[in-house]
């Protein structure tokens, strides 16, 4: 069977088919007049340096890193397209991906880009690891001219694409060679990328940035002269005002905007909202007691009262309706308080006076993290943790509920010092290798994944899913996985927030969500495509 890696691209594939496709999408850079500068309001505001080993380790630090540095392939609305690579094709017997480069490349201080520029950046994330781009699977990569790389893998490996062409950012040779510590390194020439854009500044104190326009990008100019992201805490007020050129909403602000001219665009379900489980320690090692929980949670009176409705349920299978490899027929767990409790019952847990469950006269007490990640500018977490608390209060559990720094939070589901944390992440949408990550015990660190160990057969079919090149095969061994997942509940997804993003349509911009979202799924309409000019 043929797959669409295996076929040589050539740039602009496709012809009049995809010409026709850009006439009817609302994407891109329109024919008005552009503005000089495009603002855009972030909540947070520092997402850490943008460069590939400094950036925050979440979706926006390195969507801030890859308006700097870019990759062999990308990703638009339609999805694959061609970027430092114009074509690539897949070798099955020599297990090898062969990729022919742009030709005229420049990095932002004017050398040129070569096929050595790859080898180099692979090498170099082999020896100083990117968590961002999985190099455990490759053997190397060989330089077979100025414009033609090779990447030799050491197995099959289905997520390449994306995990490596479409999320490894190519960083230059002469530069990074001299580097021996990349986690330290952050003098000027650590910015020098060969992106659309160009990093002027960072104030970590005020949360902005500051980039120009590399006017000789290979794909062509960008549409605008500078790119600034600010901290903003009212969305609303920073977009009307005209501070702001494009802002992430809540969806009770969409009409509002919507009658002042912006436009709204809904974010596809690829953003989790989940409890993190420690089962590492007893209880929670019991799968048995991580459903009495989940049955003890009501996702949609989480998504009611703390969001006023807005969201949907999320599946206990961890991926979203929304991606093809969704498994329908996962286990799930209604809510139902009184199974909860016959569960608890089992496990020889009986109710004191008060209503409390205890066992051997000990009650049953759990700590619940809850972090401010930032959405729209404003802490959401506080309110699923209180609506949390209450639910698992309602059957018997108490909950010492404990507000803290989204750092903070991480920091301690990092080093295992919780019992139940409210966290959250994207890449629902991406390749299905995003299972392994939200799964696997190797990935120590995490703040993430579950990092869970225990079922055999799991591991074996996350394995499996990784080498199988057929789509169809590796479907059915993704379905597999959601399904033991949803039994095991090493973690129990809550729901997808029906995030919004507004922008101002009158500075010339047109943006949009990115198929199966950007790099390895990020869930963020800020593709800098949009910034291109056609």
């Amino acid at each position: 069977m043929c797959h669409l890696w295996c076929l040589f691209l050539p740039l602009r594939s496709w012809g009049m088919l995809i010409l026709s496709v850009f006439l009817f999408l609302p994407t891109g850079v329109s024919a008005q007049s552009l503005s000089k500068d495009i603002r855009i309001g972030d909540g947070k505001g520092d997402w850490g340096y943008p460069n590939p080993y400094r950036h925050y380790p979440r979706g926006p630090g390195y969507l801030r890193m890859s308006m700097v540095f870019d990759t062999l392939v990308w990703k638009d609305q339609t999805g694959y397209i061609p970027a430092l690579a114009k074509s690539w094709r897949y070798d099955p017997k020599t297990l090898t991906f062969e990729f022919e480069l742009q030709p005229g490349v420049l990095w932002h201080d004017g050398k040129p880009f070569t096929a050595e520029d790859v080898v180099f950046t692979v090498e170099y994330f082999k020896k100083h690891p990117y968590q961002w781009v999985p190099m455990n699977k490759v053997a190397g990569a060989k330089a077979q001219g100025p414009h033609r790389v090779s990447i030799k893998l050491k197995e099959p490996y289905a997520p390449f694409m994306a995990y490596i062409g479409g999320t490894m950012p190519i960083i230059p040779r002469h530069i990074w060679e001299k580097v021996d510590d990349p986690k330290k390194y952050q003098a000027p020439d650590a910015f020098i990328g060969c992106g659309p854009f160009k990093f002027v500044d960072f104030d970590t104190a005020k949360g902005t940035y500051l980039y120009e326009a590399n006017k000789d990008y290979y794909l062509g100019k960008p549409a605008v002269n500078r790119l600034i992201y600010i901290k903003s805490k009212n969305p609303l007020m920073t977009l009307l005002s005209g501070k702001a050129d494009l802002v992430n909403i809540k969806p009770d602000m969409a009409n509002a905007l919507q009658k002042k001219g912006m436009v709204i665009l809904e974010n596809p379900r690829g953003w989790n909202k989940k409890l993190m489980i420690n089962h590492k320690k007893p209880p929670f090692s019991d799968k048995r007691f991580r459903k009495a929980l989940a049955y003890a949670i009501n996702q949609q009176e989480i998504i009611d009262k703390a969001h006023r409705g807005f969201g949907s349920p999320a599946s206990y299978g961890l991926l979203s309706p929304d991606h093809p490899f969704y498994n329908p027929d996962s286990p799930g767990y209604p809510h139902n308080p009184k199974r909860a409790e016959e569960i608890l019952g089992s496990l020889g847990y009986e109710k004191n006076k008060d209503g409390y469950f205890e066992k051997n006269g000990v009650p049953l007490k759990v700590e619940v993290l809850a972090s401010n990640i930032t959405v729209a500018g404003e802490s959401m977490s506080d309110r699923d943790g209180e609506v949390l608390k209450k639910q698992l209060q309602a059957i018997g559990i108490q909950v010492e509920l404990v507000n803290l720094e989204q750092a903070t939070a991480d920091a301690r589901v990092r080093n295992w010092e919780f019992d139940l944390a409210i966290t959250g992440h994207g890449g629902l949408l991406g390749d299905a290798m995003v299972l392994d990550r939200m799964i696997n015990p190797k990935l120590v660190g995490s703040v993430s994944s579950a990092r869970y160990g225990a079922n055999p057969e799991l591991l074996d079919l996350l394995n499996s899913q990784m080498v199988e090149m057929d789509v169809q095969k590796r479907k059915a061994l993704v379905y597999k996985i959601q399904a033991i997942y949803a039994d095991e509940l090493p973690a129990i997804s809550l729901y997808y927030p029906a995030s919004m993003t507004a922008y101002n349509p009158k500075k010339g911009i047109r943006w949009y969500y990115t198929q199966g979202g950007i790099a390895l799924g990020i869930p963020i309409a800020q593709n800098k495509m949009s910034l291109i000019k056609e």
